[in-house]
């Protein structure tokens, strides 16, 4: 009997070690895990500019008026060739005697951009008092008479639309028998009716500046537009400053 006993221990001993040898070797089967790769690093680079700049109208004849309108980001510095330093971001009128290149520099911790508008200029028109009525074509009336632009939410007649105004009347009361339709226009925020409202403010605004200058005011018919007939499409604030303005056209 204690041969048998003596024999069933080794047996269960034997048992008990071999199952503890295949546990070791299956555990020394598995591969040791990788490590994670590290994070790629932090770039601290600076963002590079951008810039863009239109001009409206880009054919004038010497002396019109152009609105040049500009917007840049992550510039520090910036400048427009023959104007000088400028914000990053505007609009600014101008009125060149030649044809130019409005070239537009920004400059930032990323780098520099730039971009360039280009405004033709036409030979000089023929003098407004040799034109008779009948010879007052819409191109050449467009010519002559120029459009208005206003500020954000406002129908005053900006100090740099006076200079304008006063053309404009020029060419008018030298041909007594035109008369002229004033469309106000507004960018595309705000609701339709708020638009209209302050479309119509601004037509009735550049009626009463002609007037000022010597119009008769049964020459001049106002008519509001809102929001309805954009000149500019894109949603940023070089395109809103272009379709804020009082657009002057023959009334036939």
């Amino acid at each position: 009997m204690q041969i048998y006993f003596r024999g069933l221990l080794q047996r269960r001993s034997l048992t008990l070690a071999t199952g503890v040898t295949i546990l070791s070797l299956a555990a020394g089967c598995h591969k040791k895990a990788a490590p994670p790769p590290p994070p790629p690093p932090i770039s601290n680079a600076a963002p590079a500019p951008t810039a863009t700049i239109t001009a409206s109208p880009s054919v004038v004849n010497a002396g019109g008026g152009v609105v040049l309108a500009w917007r840049t980001t992550d510039a520090t510095d910036v400048s427009i060739d023959g104007i000088g330093t400028v914000p990053s971001a505007g609009t600014r009128t101008v009125n060149p005697t030649e044809s130019t290149n409005y070239h537009l520099v920004a400059k930032g911790d990323g780098g520099t951009a730039d971009a360039t508008a280009r405004v033709t200029v036409n030979a000089a028109a023929q003098p407004a008092s040799n034109l008779s009525e009948s010879d007052v074509t819409d191109s050449v009336f467009h010519q002559n008479v120029k459009d208005i632009f206003y500020d954000y939410d406002s129908y005053d007649i900006r100090s740099d639309a006076q200079s304008t105004i006063s053309q404009d009347a020029n060419f008018l009361n030298q041909h007594p028998g035109l008369k002229v339709v004033i469309g106000g226009y507004c960018d595309e925020r705000g609701s339709t009716e708020y638009n209209l409202a302050l479309g119509e403010n601004r037509a009735n605004a550049a009626k009463q500046a002609l007037v000022s200058a010597g119009l008769s005011p049964d020459r001049l018919r106002t008519v509001s537009y809102g929001k309805e007939k954009q000149f500019c499409t894109e949603h940023d604030e070089s395109c809103w400053q272009l379709n804020r303005r009082a657009q002057f056209s023959l009334d036939k």
